[in-house]
């Protein structure tokens, strides 16, 4: 098991490290006069941002099925290259058409890699496995997000206004150039060149085999045992069956809306975090370092819920604990947004975002550990990220430039989203015990919850 861990869970969070640092960066970058110099309106920068998840929405499904003819070898790996060079490129971007066209193609080429990489590690891992390891994969996206208002926070105070370019550009020019554009090209080249081409055949594209003959087939056999359909692949293509079963399959329909619900204020959040936190008070340089203590929360929080998932069984509670408890918090976020304490307001601010995204992973394995064949999971995973960047469409339009400094609009808009994620996750939880209770369960095992 660790030398699966060794050889699979570096390159997947490498890769996911490298994919938040190009969505990330960009809240930062609000705080050093990026609209002004970019020549655009914060609304039309919320365009911008839903081009980003319409490019990753209308592509992800092709993707998820490319991956499963080619693999990902093939298939992630050109992918992480081409955002990479996407990235490095925005420093150049001037004017409402080049700043979409940006986001849009870096949106395009984003798409399916999530999903891929969750698809993926389900052909390494055990159904018991599956909670804890979507968990550290989502890790590479937090930790990214957590490093990036600190590495926000120095280039703003060392570099601003230098050489001609302002803190934002530098941001960009410093984090994706140098950083996220050799990591993504690199770690692109890394992956391809490394990751093993299948779990049936886990050789690396030198050769190297990772396992001899007898390893091999305790792998294959003990990911058959936990799982029969992962021996009756049909082929390079997703089969039409399944297709029809996923998007026929009415119990995904309040996994859907649980998702957008949770991660449209994520999503927002993630851009306008450091502007929320410059307005209680705090400067534009502290407010991009403080941002990173909920972040690093929220790691732990992530960590924690993906053990607890995989030693108790019980994803489907856990999602919906952690939605209510997120839905606290952003009560009182609404609550106290006229409140003269900016301390309280940042704490209860800090606190909540643990709450944030800590189920996503788990929800993903929930959806994953009640599929029935490989097809089937591969194309669940691709609605499930699909939700998600639905949630980044609606996300991008709940602070706008009308309802600031405080946005009560904006949090009102929050926490009747969560209500309807954390209703929706309820009667996800519902529907399984009644349809295990009925003996309506696929006949290979019954559904978690």
């Amino acid at each position: 098991m660790i030398r699966i861990d060794l050889i699979v869970m570096p390159l997947m969070i490498l890769t996911f490290f490298t994919l938040q640092l190009n969505r990330g960066n960009i809240g930062s970058a609000l705080t050093n006069n990026f609209f002004q110099d970019v020549g655009i309106t914060q609304n039309q920068f919320n365009i911008g941002q839903q081009m980003l998840s319409v490019g990753i929405v209308l592509f992800e499904i092709p993707s998820n099925m490319m991956l499963y003819k080619l693999g990902p070898v093939v298939w992630l790996g050109p992918q992480i290259i081409a955002w990479g060079f996407v990235g490095t490129f925005q420093i150049f971007q001037k004017g409402l058409g080049a700043f979409i066209a940006t986001r849009l193609l870096l949106g395009i080429c984003e798409s399916g890699f999530i999903p891929g990489g969750l698809f993926t590690m389900t052909r390494y891992y055990t159904r018991a496995e599956i909670g804890k390891r979507f968990s550290i994969y989502f890790l590479g996206s937090m930790v990214s997000g957590a490093c990036s208002g600190l590495m926000a926070y120095g280039i703003l105070k060392q570099l601003d206004k230098k050489s001609g370019l302002a803190g934002w550009q530098w941001i960009f020019l410093a984090s994706l150039s140098l950083i996220e554009g050799v990591m993504a090209i690199g770690g692109g080249a890394i992956f391809v060149f490394l990751f093993p081409r299948d779990n049936a055949n886990p050789v690396n594209l030198f050769g190297y085999q990772y396992f001899n003959e007898r390893e091999r087939y305790i792998l294959l056999q003990r990911l058959i045992l936990d799982d029969p359909s992962k021996a009756r692949r049909s082929g390079q293509h997703v089969p039409r069956e399944d297709l029809r079963r996923v998007f026929t399959n009415w119990r995904l329909i309040p996994h859907v809306i649980a998702t957008i619900g949770c991660l449209a204020p994520a999503q927002s959040l993630g851009s306008y975090l450091p502007l929320v936190v410059v307005s209680m008070g705090y400067s534009n340089l502290n407010a991009n370092a403080m941002i990173s203590i909920g972040a690093w929360l929220l790691v732990v929080s992530t960590l924690v819920t993906g053990y607890l998932s995989d030693k108790f069984k019980i994803p489907g509670r856990l999602v919906f604990f952690s939605l209510l408890a997120y839905w606290a918090f952003n009560l009182a976020n609404r609550l106290l947004i006229y409140s003269p304490d900016r301390t309280t307001r940042f704490a209860v601010l800090t606190v909540g975002m643990m709450f944030s995204g800590n189920s996503h992973a788990v929800h993903g394995s929930w959806l994953a550990l009640n599929c029935v064949t490989e097809g089937e999971r591969s194309i669940t995973m691709a609605v499930h990220i699909i939700g998600a960047n639905v949630a980044g469409i609606i996300g991008a339009q709940l602070f706008r430039q009308e309802d600031r400094p405080y946005y009560p609009k904006g949090w009102l808009a929050i926490l009747i989203l969560i209500t309807f994620s954390m209703v929706a996750a309820g009667l996800a939880n519902i529907q399984y015990i009644i349809l295990n209770r009925l003996g309506k369960h696929p006949k290979e095992h019954k559904y978690r919850y």
